[in-house]
């Protein structure tokens, strides 16, 4: 397929990428300067991809059921998952009908052992514009089949749904607002697509355009201030809550206090943080191996899709392993251990090393040669499976290191042409 191009990498990527960049959707095929997104599309079977589907599904409805005994608890099951005492006020207003995770994408490894979960962005997921939009141009351009066809207008359903099961319960929907930092292009690009495709009558505002007036949360445009009912917010809680103004004032603690008393809306709702935390994923390993709280059927799910998780150090000189802060992202303050408690690798990144860890069980991620404007890559790869409103959904590939950071290569995905052929 890649001889439709030519054999020039750089000009087939740019006649690929340069008319979706043109277009203003997708605008960071390149961050920092280095190449992000990639020429190409990996095949994957159809048996694959629908066990991706199901695994998110079922580890869905597990992280489900596990934040809404969190939710039930006293201030110490709480405390000991790390979740900030901020926020928890609101997380408890969290609807009982609406799922803790509106959009949030799990991380898998395919190992020798089959799919193996490496964690739950159940809060602020990205790479949503690269699923749900770049993978269906790049198989177009190959002439291969997108096996995220047809799958954006869940997004929708989903934001219908979460909307609605806030006018239920008497909260107003009215003034709706999708918001992330306007300065980073791929939060405000993927924060844009999400207000695009979510059907609903809003706008964008940066948050820098947000403000504490009156009780409320309100836009301040440089002469008024409009309130907000419903906030779309690419924005973590436990980042929320630490926030401050110039002079001091806790400005995030206020807004997390008008959330818990039903004057703002959140999406994804509060109860994310739970499912966010990696300390969750220590709590459910617990459980199974104590034989508690999960039926039957949920214990297999755990045994076969997660990782041994736990708060201390359970592997020293018997396994492998890697510690993980339990609020981290994109790699952010991982380092991998061998079973002798040598390094093997820790991110370089300054964000997120103030934070307890999880002790998990180490994944080799496959290896994947792709080609690049610098030439062949040999990195490791690891797939994202997107769970929207409990229903598994699209699917994306990252290349990178052994601990895959925030610039490792998005690499689009395409159903084998066996599956293509079949329909699946």
């Amino acid at each position: 397929m890649a001889e439709f191009f030519g054999n020039d990498y750089a000009r087939r990527r740019e006649e690929i990428y340069g008319p979706l960049r043109r277009q203003g959707v997708f605008t960071w095929d390149a961050m920092y300067g280095e190449e992000y997104a990639l020429a190409s599309v990996l095949p994957i079977s159809g048996a694959f991809r629908a066990e991706l589907k199901r695994a998110s599904e079922e580890l869905g409805q597990i992280f489900a059921k596990t934040a809404t005994v969190v939710m039930q608890a006293g201030d110490e099951l709480p405390a000991e998952l790390g979740l900030p005492a901020a926020a928890w006020p609101a997380v408890r207003a969290s609807l009982p009908d609406l799922l803790p995770t509106v959009i949030g994408r799990f991380d898998f490894a395919a190992t020798p052992a089959g799919l193996k979960m490496l964690e739950f962005n159940a809060e602020t997921p990205t790479d949503i514009v690269e699923a749900f939009y770049v993978n269906g141009k790049i198989c177009e351009a190959f002439g291969a089949a997108d096996p995220n066809a047809g799958l954006s207008g869940g997004l929708a359903a989903a934001f219908r749904r979460a909307v609605r099961c806030y006018q239920r319960q008497g909260w107003a929907t009215e003034r709706i607002v999708f918001s992330s930092v306007d300065w980073h292009e791929e939060d405000a690009g993927t924060t844009r697509f999400l207000l695009a495709q979510s059907g609903l009558d809003a706008s964008f505002v940066p948050l820098s355009q947000l403000r504490v007036f009156e009780d409320h949360v309100q836009i301040w445009d440089g002469t008024g201030h409009t309130p907000v009912d419903l906030l779309y917010r690419l924005h973590p809680l436990e980042k929320l809550a630490e926030e401050q103004d110039s002079d001091g004032y806790p400005t995030g603690r206020h807004v997390l206090e008008i959330v818990a008393d039903g004057r703002l809306a959140l999406i994804n709702p509060p109860a994310a943080i739970i499912a966010q935390s990696k300390a969750v994923q220590a709590l459910i390993w617990n459980l199974h191996e104590a034989g508690e709280y999960f039926t039957p059927d949920e214990q297999t799910v755990i045994g076969r899709y997660m990782l041994p998780t736990y708060f201390e150090n359970r592997f020293s000189g018997v396994f492998p392993y890697v510690t993980k802060p339990i609020f981290g992202r994109e790699g952010g303050a991982i380092t991998l251990f061998g079973p002798d408690g040598v390094v093997w690798a820790r991110d370089e990144e300054a964000e997120y090393w103030d934070q307890p860890v999880v002790y998990q069980q180490y994944a080799e991620l496959p290896k994947l040669t792709v080609e690049t404007l610098n030439g062949l890559y040999c990195g490791r790869m690891i797939f994202g499976s997107f769970l929207i409103d409990g229903k598994g959904s699209g699917v994306v590939a990252r290349v990178g290191s052994r601990i895959t950071g925030n610039m490792a290569y998005f690499q689009p995905l395409c159903l084998s042409t066996t599956d293509a052929s079949k329909g699946e």
